[in-house]
């Protein structure tokens, strides 16, 4: 790591991997799953996808057309908000107590419920189970603002850690100028984009980022076949072959980046 951390060598997963849809405990249990295999690998630092606990809704208009919300788009969103978590809650709990079992810092990609509101947030927890705190998505991406509210910058943390200065911003975010530099200059050594953008310049934005801000990178997507999400089949789900059957991929998660780029040097891929 940096000069100013304590570690020289820091092992990182990050996690490609579909949530359990409208299946808060089920993902919870397969998020434990993952934590102990990274575990096993002697990892220090696990990174989960955007919206990992609660879903991210791809291909979901939840019946909403200017001027028209049908029934069944509003009981998909009651599901969906369901699904959430409150932010402090129960999950919140259980969560942190993995990331202490374990024995790393946990980087995670939830949906968060306030009220009526859901938000993209991303949870971190230290090693010693410790919910440290949380990062909002300061401004969904198109269709996502009539699905989750907006952050409003009063959560951009970068926490000192002994293994470096741990911060996140969440997929079309990372494209916003003064947040990298709002980060930047909280001096983040490494630096999570749990996204669900698995193009080819989403590799690019997280090379420039690495470039420009002289940190590690670690940017972590979902990786899902049709059959991971439930019925109904009127998802939209575009760049998929037209007939889509259980084993379509309709997000490659695409590799994991891991850009040592900087002052920085000694971290190990698995």
């Amino acid at each position: 790591m940096c000069s100013d951390s304590s570690a020289t060598t820091v092992r990182a997963t990050v996690v490609q991997a579909s949530t359990v849809f409208y299946d808060t405990p089920a993902t919870l249990d397969k998020a434990e799953r993952l934590l102990a295999e990274a575990a096993g690998y002697g990892s220090q630092l696990v990174v989960f996808p955007e919206a990992f606990i609660g879903g991210y809704p791809r291909g979901s208009s939840f019946g909403a057309i200017i001027g028209s919300r049908t029934a069944k788009g509003r009981e998909d969103f009651r599901k969906y908000h369901a699904s959430a978590i409150d932010v402090p809650g129960p999950e919140v709990d259980r969560l942190a107590a993995m990331a202490g079992k374990y024995k790393v810092y946990l980087v995670m990609g939830v949906i968060e419920r306030e009220g009526y509101t859901l938000y993209c947030t991303v949870l971190f927890f230290d090693s010693q189970g410790h919910y440290m705190g949380k990062h909002r998505k300061i401004m969904p991406t198109a269709v996502e603002r009539i699905v989750w509210g907006f952050g409003d910058g009063s959560t951009i943390p970068v926490f000192a850690t002994p293994i470096g200065k741990i911060g996140a911003a969440i997929c079309w975010e990372n494209r916003m100028p003064l947040l990298r530099t709002a980060m930047y200059g909280k001096g983040i050594e490494i630096y999570c984009a749990p996204t669900a953008d698995s193009r080819d310049t989403w590799q690019a934005t997280m090379t420039h980022i690495a470039l420009e801000g002289g940190c590690f990178v670690l940017s972590a997507n979902q990786f899902c076949r049709r059959k991971d999400y439930p019925p109904p089949p009127e998802y939209v789900f575009l760049g998929t072959e037209e007939d889509l059957t259980p084993d379509s991929v309709v997000c490659a998660g695409r590799q994991c980046h891991y850009i040592t780029i900087g002052n920085c040097s000694g971290w190990t891929q698995l």
